[in-house]
């Protein structure tokens, strides 16, 4: 086993995690909060906006996701919006207190005409003093560069889950292919935002995989959004059994131990959680959320339910210097 400065490994077997997924809940926890402490502050949380730029009529078959083309959810399908619209949504976002935006468009891969559009929008919501992330899909050779260019920050682009289930979940686009897309966002300079999605019918082994390719990528994602799947009627995940709240911790602590730099953070799903379940989670070694009512086309917590669970904890968002700066309006500090 090989370990690199500061605790960062790339080369974690498959039992090695399992075998963290199965110590008893406290000293995973244990073990996990004396990571998080070693390289962060631990009652500091980044705060992300997500907005949905794009929607729906997407021509993958993503089990998930209400987006796809595929199934009858009600969701209303949307152009690309108007780029005034997406800096005022950005506008407001950091005055409610978010560092970084997020722009999603709902494409396979975006077309040309399509990417310069988003690039003209990534320049005007980078000069806000906001970081830019984007989730635009698979990007072609030079695209990733022409991101960069524009200023973005960081690119999402999940795995979602294990190597082995994936092909359970989605048949569109390869594994491979989401691998070779995050490679064309870091060989572009581009800071990568990458994790998964629990509570889809996978097993403990899969979640341990699923953070085995995360953690044993070239360099680890700067950040890593942990999703708890919500179960939209009209996709075929619709009526998948109910993930158990402390699993989805167990995760939380595992992804922080074997990626100690990176953001973990709470995402999708957080609608459905308890406070004292995000309160484990933040114990765990969650450092970032989204932020806001609404996660591209799924409820979210609302900004000032955060902002009380944010002074209940003692938590401030990443930037502030106590939790009742984190309802200011000028906090735009980076991550």
């Amino acid at each position: 086993m090989s370990e690199a400065a500061g605790g960062v490994r790339h080369d974690w077997s498959l039992e090695e995690i399992q075998a963290l997924f199965d110590l008893p809940f406290n000293d995973l926890l244990f073990k996990a909060q004396t990571v998080h402490r070693q390289h962060h502050d631990p009652n500091a949380v980044q705060v992300s906006t997500l907005l949905s730029i794009k929607t729906g009529a997407c021509p993958e078959d993503c089990k998930y996701c209400p987006q796809s083309a595929r199934y009858t959810t009600g969701l209303e399908r949307e152009p690309l919006m108007d780029k005034d619209a997406v800096v005022d949504a950005a506008r407001t976002a950091r005055d409610a207190g978010a560092t970084r935006f997020c722009m999603g468009a709902a494409w396979r891969s975006p077309k040309g005409k399509d990417l310069e559009r988003v690039a003209e929008m990534i320049s005007e919501v980078k000069a806000l003093g906001m970081e830019t992330c984007a989730t635009l899909g698979m990007l072609d050779e030079g695209q990733s560069e022409r991101l960069k260019e524009a200023g973005l920050d960081y690119y999402n682009h999940n795995v979602d889950t294990s190597p082995e289930f994936y092909g359970d979940i989605i048949t569109t686009r390869t594994y491979q292919d989401r691998l070779d897309t995050l490679e064309r966002v870091r060989d572009a300079g581009i800071n990568v935002c990458c994790g998964g999605i629990l509570g889809m019918g996978e097993s403990d082994t899969d979640r341990a995989s699923m953070l085995r390719t995360l953690a044993n990528l070239p360099a680890h994602p700067e950040s890593v959004p942990i999703n708890q799947l919500i179960r939209v009627p009209g996709t075929p995940l619709a009526d998948v059994e109910e993930l158990d709240p402390l699993d989805f911790v167990r995760t939380i602590a595992v992804a922080r131990i074997v990626m100690p730099h990176s953001h973990v953070r709470l995402s999708a799903g957080r609608e459905e959680m308890s406070d004292e379940t995000q309160a484990l989670c933040f114990l765990a070694g969650a450092n970032s959320i989204f932020y806001g009512e609404k996660l591209l086309t799924t409820g979210n917590p609302d900004v000032e339910h955060d902002q009380r669970l944010f002074r209940r904890l003692g938590i401030h968002a990443e930037g502030a210097k106590c939790a009742t700066d984190a309802v200011q309006p000028d906090v735009a500090a980076s991550a």
